[in-house]
């Protein structure tokens, strides 16, 4: 062959060796599964650039770009397949799930419908149409489509455990403790199964059946401390002075595709706002010179809001998942997979600013995590949280059913002043809903004391 500078055809560069499409995309593909994202974007780019039409690659470098949370970059890339491909039910089907992520509910509803027109037994395009009606209030829909799901792939537990979810917001208790127990058949360590229904037997006075749920749970799973944590949470007893890491990690891998949208669009989310508002009214101008601490990051919600502050903006997470989105969000210098109490006693360079929006409530017992803040912290640095509020005679914290601490007002200005942190401000604000139902918090903003 002349050397001519051009790649033979099917084929592409790759340093000194030429390799074949799919070579390239075999090793982009097994780089990707690895958690090499940034080579992997690599080579699917240039991939892209020898054959652009070539679906494979836009596919997975869509995927790539929705798990980083580059979603309009994701949106646009298939797109581009749907336009090579109108036909391609698959695409039709992920880009609804894009869609749903930004928090698009009704056009991602209408993906998953062309998908489905297409195929009409694509299992996971009804799947996810039961799950954005249910978004939208349509109980009945969702159930009469999530059974369709069923119908086209009878052992998937996720289709079972989304029409659990489906029926009780149709009030039909008894079809959804069926589904949920079809889920666990399926799949016998599926943790939210497992608590939805304990909860479905609670929700109709069901307590000893409830127990009886957890037992033959930690037969399965003897040494799993979920399974404990969840008995407490919605038993009422024996509550332990946090949430176990195993559990956080699965709860956020788990809802990180959809955790922005189902928050904002759904829950009304307001935490990262109101915790920004409080903590201004401490702060100067912004000036991006401060050392911040974004204190269970998540996707990254709060980091836009804190970034003009910041000339070294950390955020650190236990979701692997969660840190990807927040990744692509590209306004944090470092982020880090650790459990926070553990990663703030380890820092040798101190913040200016801890900021944590809606994560203390996985700690019931703060002393522990407000001393490790304290010590983080820059002399005069400041501590700004949110906590969920203990109603009626709770002492000190409280774990509730949906595995969740709340405090009272007076155990966290105790325990702030006790690890030598000053109160600025407290403020009560709604943070979120949950069932339709405003869940009331504080705002706390708090700041190191000098030494004498």
């Amino acid at each position: 062959m002349a050397n001519d500078g051009k790649t033979a055809p099917g084929r592409m560069p790759c340093g000194q060796v030429k390799l074949a499409i799919d070579e390239a995309l075999e090793i982009g593909l097994k780089l990707h599964q690895n958690g090499h994202l940034t080579q992997a974007e690599m080579l699917y780019v240039r991939i892209l650039e020898t054959a652009p039409e070539n679906l494979n690659a836009l596919h997975y470098l869509g995927l790539l770009c929705h798990q980083q949370n580059r979603s309009k970059e994701a949106a646009e890339l298939i797109k581009h397949i749907i336009t090579l491909a109108p036909e391609n039910a698959d695409a039709h089907n992920n880009l609804g799930n894009v869609l749903e992520g930004m928090g698009k509910i009704g056009q991602a509803e209408e993906c998953y419908r062309n998908a489905i027109a297409l195929f009409p037994d694509h299992g996971p395009a009804l799947n996810n149409l039961g799950v954005v009606l249910m978004a939208q209030n349509k109980p009945a829909e969702a159930v009469a489509t999530n059974k369709n799901a069923i119908r086209v792939a009878p052992d998937s537990p996720d289709f079972h455990y989304n029409l659990g979810n489906a029926l009780v917001k149709s009030k039909d208790g008894d079809g959804a403790i069926a589904a949920y127990q079809r889920a666990i058949a399926l799949k016998p360590d599926y943790a939210l199964a497992w608590q939805r229904l304990a909860m479905s037997f609670l929700s109709a006075d069901q307590r000893e059946a409830a127990e009886a749920v957890f037992e033959k749970w930690l037969t399965v799973e003897p040494g799993n401390p979920t399974v404990r944590y969840l008995q407490a949470a919605c038993l009422g007893i024996d509550a332990p002075d946090r949430a176990p890491n195993q559990y956080v990690q699965q709860v956020f891998d788990d809802m990180a595709d959809s955790f922005d949208s189902h928050l904002v669009e759904n829950l009304d989310y307001r935490a990262p706002d109101i915790l920004m508002e409080a903590l201004t009214q401490a702060l100067p101008q912004p000036t991006a010179g401060l050392a911040i601490l974004d204190a269970g990051c998540g996707t990254g919600l709060c980091g836009p809001l804190l970034r003009p502050y910041a000339d070294q903006l950390t955020g650190v997470d236990l979701s692997s998942r969660m840190l990807a989105k927040a990744k692509g969000r590209k306004v944090y210098d470092t982020l880090a997979g650790a459990e926070l109490t553990a990663f703030l006693d380890q820092q040798s360079q101190p913040f200016d600013i801890i900021a944590s929006a809606d994560t203390l409530c996985y700690f019931g017992a703060l002393a522990p995590v407000f001393e490790a803040s304290a010590k983080a912290l820059k002399p005069d640095g400041l501590l700004a949280f949110t906590l969920e509020a203990a109603e009626g005679n709770a002492v000190n914290f409280r774990l509730n059913s949906h595995g969740r601490y709340s405090h009272t007002r007076s155990y966290a200005e105790a325990t702030l002043a006790d690890a030598g942190l000053e109160v600025l401000s407290i403020s009560s604000k709604a943070l979120r809903k949950e069932e339709a139902r405003p869940v009331s918090g504080f705002v706390v903003v708090a700041k190191k004391k000098k030494r004498l």
